[in-house]
């Protein structure tokens, strides 16, 4: 029986690039031949020697991929921009507004009013004050309707509290207004018992010592429901942001003249000065239908506003 050829030398794994190789003259011949790296090769020969075969069967490998540099992002023009540092106060507003959109459960109503009989009282009242130079506006018909409101409709005047709704036997009324470092809302106290012209004062004096950056603390911070009145701008609606922990707040848009049926009219049809406000909620305080109630009693009270006087 003849005997078993032995079996070939197991491949040798490759040396470090430009190491000592060891290879015959026709292995090396044939790899200078090709460009190849000597050193780079597997020899299957005794003691993995490299021979012609292995550089014949030699197969480079793949370079990996070359992983493209994530692009820059451009640079601005020179002059293109302003940055504006931001003040303490616009601090707090941006901390506070994010606060109120990512954990109060907004909704939102609409109603259109009918302004014309405030409009027309406001001028009759304001002939009356004219020899204490006061001047009734809109707003301060607007602030009393929303107060009265509150009482009649006490759950629009809550906070959350997280473990309790508190809901307040006063109406503390925040109205917002613009100032030159942001959004400041101060608050006319017992607004429910004041009458128009001490509602006027108040929010003369509040408005004009918040622009002048000179409020007391309490004078700001805590109310129980706001007003906030873009009507002046042209703006014919809007919805505001809940100012924490109140549970409501009314955005006043434009009075604009608009055409409405009516009944007594000859061609049925009559127009009229309508005002669009929104009422937004906090779904953990108020139900649809109570902030529904809400805005009817606001309602009532402007398009019948000697009913404030009951």
């Amino acid at each position: 029986v003849a005997a078993m050829p032995p079996p070939p030398s197991p491949a040798a794994p490759p040396p470090t690039p430009g190491a000592r190789v060891f290879a015959s003259p026709l292995a090396k011949k044939l790899a200078a031949d090709k460009g190849i790296d000597i050193s780079m090769v597997s020899g299957t020969g005794p003691g993995g020697r490299i021979r012609a075969q292995d550089i014949e069967a030699y197969t480079p490998a793949a370079p990996a991929p070359a992983v493209a540099p994530a692009p820059a992002a451009p640079a601005a023009p020179v002059g293109t921009y302003v940055d504006i540092p931001l003040s303490n106060v616009r601090k707090v507003i941006a901390s506070r507004l994010l606060q109120s959109k990512t954990t109060i459960p907004h909704y939102y109503l609409s109603v259109d009013v009918n302004m014309d009989s405030v409009i027309q009282l406001r001028k009759d009242l304001n002939v009356v004050l004219e020899k204490d130079e006061v001047k009734l506006s809109v707003n301060d018909f607007i602030i009393k309707a929303a107060a009265l409101s509150c009482l009649k409709v006490p759950e629009c005047n809550s906070s959350w509290m997280d473990s309790v709704i508190r809901q307040y036997n006063k109406v503390d009324m925040s109205v917002a207004v613009s100032t030159d470092s942001g959004l400041i809302t101060p608050i006319v106290f017992n607004a429910h018992h004041k009458g128009l012209a001490a509602i006027n004062s108040d929010v003369a004096s509040l408005a004009a010592r918040a622009r002048e950056g000179k409020l007391q603390l309490h004078e700001f911070q805590g109310g129980t429901f706001t007003v906030s009145n873009l009507g002046m701008f042209g703006v014919k609606n809007f919805s505001a942001v809940i100012n924490p922990p109140q549970a409501c707040i009314l955005a006043i848009g434009g009075a604009v003249k608009t055409v409405i049926p009516d009944q007594d009219a000859e061609n049925g049809l009559s127009v009229a000065t309508m005002m669009s406000v929104t009422l937004s909620c906090d779904h953990r305080v108020v139900d649809g239908a109570v902030g529904a109630q809400w805005l009817q009693e606001f309602k009532l009270y402007l398009e019948k506003p000697e009913t404030m006087l009951l």
